[in-house]
């Protein structure tokens, strides 16, 4: 076990090295190469019986681990949606595991319940939401999902399903399209509705939610006896970035009185910017809301700000109060109430620390700058004779495909945008990631790496064009 002054030692130690690793990160392929099992392999069968020291600890870690990791601070980590850090959250982590504490209730700590009341309502604010909604820090959009679907599940029937279970409600629906994220049927799955009770709305050509889609199939169920529960909109989907219309889609919830949940889970951030919150038109008329500010905002994971129109549907959906949690003070906000878990992480205390060293308009500038890095790429892109944009470009998000000039069946096209997207991994410079979206296989690039700069974007271009011409010749296809 450390002394006090062993942990002030190597804490030094570690922070130096955290430094050192983010100032040098570009020194490690973005993608970890690492062969299965190859970890694994080289640790010890058994745990030790007798305690190590730090030192060789902290050599072992810097040994094995970094070689196996996907650098997700990488400035060429340009796949799926960042997960950013920065030095703030850092070290607003580093406190919330030094003080050690369970977030669980008021009682428990009340600064972590009041920071987190304090820190929600300035990002209700600053995001532009209606007086009034009520925030939460979630662990993951996945889980705030499952929070509405929960919540909706109840209100919808009664608050009957928890005090008596599915027997009598085996006709709930929950409504989205097939773009939006996977945690959306997860989420039915655990919360009791099954799979094939979630209706996937047919889409428009920006693969956002046709809301004349949506009310003529709602119409349909109730004359077929069914019950919309809920409806799950999407501001920003994973494969494309596609925003569904948030008003017509709140417009019909409201008429058949059906929940309307809100994800807009990685494009959430970018609502502190006043000429993005045109996308949140409607926003009043819905039940519930999340973004990660874990991916977008600067604030490391796991960070997700779940919103609510009527906490006290929530509350009812998920309040227990055992004798071992007894209250001292009725009149305070109990977080452990506020969703599944009972024990709470300290989020608050790492987004605290972010807004206020960035300040709401260094966030502005930062995720400003981003959506112009995009535009760079939009730019080589539209003057390009055969790369082509697949999907509306929108904020930091662009979808591409390389068409050359030559004719290539779909099945053809979709192994060289493959291999181009393998050649541009296996550089180690950049990790991009793929989809595939109407049976067509895209390449997605996300402009959002905290230590992202312009010069950056150029070896892209140069990368991109390197590895177009490398798969056409091993496909041996004229370019």
């Amino acid at each position: 076990m450390l002394s006090q002054d062993e942990f002030r030692q190597y804490g030094h130690a570690m922070i130096d090295w955290i430094a050192d690793y983010l100032e040098k990160i570009e020194d490690f392929p973005v993608k970890s190469t690492m062969e299965p099992g190859a970890l694994r392999q080289q640790l010890p069968q058994e745990a030790p019986f007798t305690g190590e020291s730090m030192d060789v600890i902290f050599t072992d870690f810097k040994k094995y681990i970094p070689e196996g990791l996907t650098h997700w601070q990488h400035p060429g980590f340009m796949a799926l949606f960042p997960s950013n850090s920065s030095f703030a959250s850092v070290l607003g982590e580093l406190l919330a595991a030094g003080v050690g504490i369970n977030a669980m209730m008021w009682d428990t700590s009340p600064s972590a319940t009041e920071l987190e009341e304090t820190v929600m309502e300035w990002l209700r604010k600053a995001s532009g939401l209606p007086e009034g909604w009520k925030g939460v820090i979630q662990d993951t959009a996945s889980a705030s999902t499952l929070t509405a679907i929960l919540t909706a599940r109840e209100k919808c029937t009664q608050f009957n399903i928890n005090a008596h279970g599915f027997a009598e409600h085996a006709d709930l629906l929950v409504y989205c399209t097939a773009h939006t994220h996977y945690s959306i049927e997860k989420g039915a799955k655990a919360a009791g509705f099954g799979a094939d009770h979630v209706i996937k709305i047919p889409t428009d050509n920006t693969y956002a939610m046709r809301a004349d889609a949506l009310e003529e199939r709602i119409q349909a169920d109730l004359q077929a006896g069914k019950k919309p529960c809920i409806v799950i909109a999407t501001l920003g989907t994973t494969g494309t970035l596609a925003f569904d219309p948030l008003k017509d889609i709140a417009t019909i919830c409201n008429r058949y009185g059906i929940w309307l949940h809100v994800d807009a889970a990685y494009a959430g951030s970018a609502f502190i910017l006043p000429e993005y919150q045109h996308y949140l038109d409607g926003i009043t008329l819905a039940d519930s809301y999340v973004f990660n500010a874990h991916k977008w905002m600067f604030t490391n994971f796991d960070c997700s700000c779940y919103f609510v129109k009527d906490n006290s549907a929530l509350i009812h959906t998920f309040s227990a109060n055992p004798a071992y949690l007894k209250r001292t003070h009725e009149a305070v906000t109990q977080y452990k109430d506020w969703g599944l878990p009972l024990g709470r992480r300290f989020r608050a205390l790492k987004l605290w620390f972010v807004l206020r060293n960035y300040g709401i308009s260094g966030l502005q500038q930062a995720i400003k700058t981003h959506i112009q890095y995009a535009d760079i790429i939009k730019s080589f892109i539209q003057t390009h004779a055969h790369w082509k944009i697949f999907a509306p470009p929108a904020l930091n998000v662009l979808c591409i495909r390389y068409v050359p000039a030559v004719s290539l069946t779909t099945e053809e096209l979709n192994t060289l945008n493959s291999v181009i997207l393998n050649t541009i991994n296996q550089t180690g410079k950049f990790y991009l990631s793929g989809t595939t979206v109407d049976e067509q296989f895209i390449i997605r690039i996300v402009c959002g790496g905290t230590w992202l700069t312009e010069q950056h974007l150029h070896t892209l271009i140069h990368t991109l064009e390197d590895a177009a011409q490398s798969a056409c010749a091993q496909l041996a296809i004229s370019a």
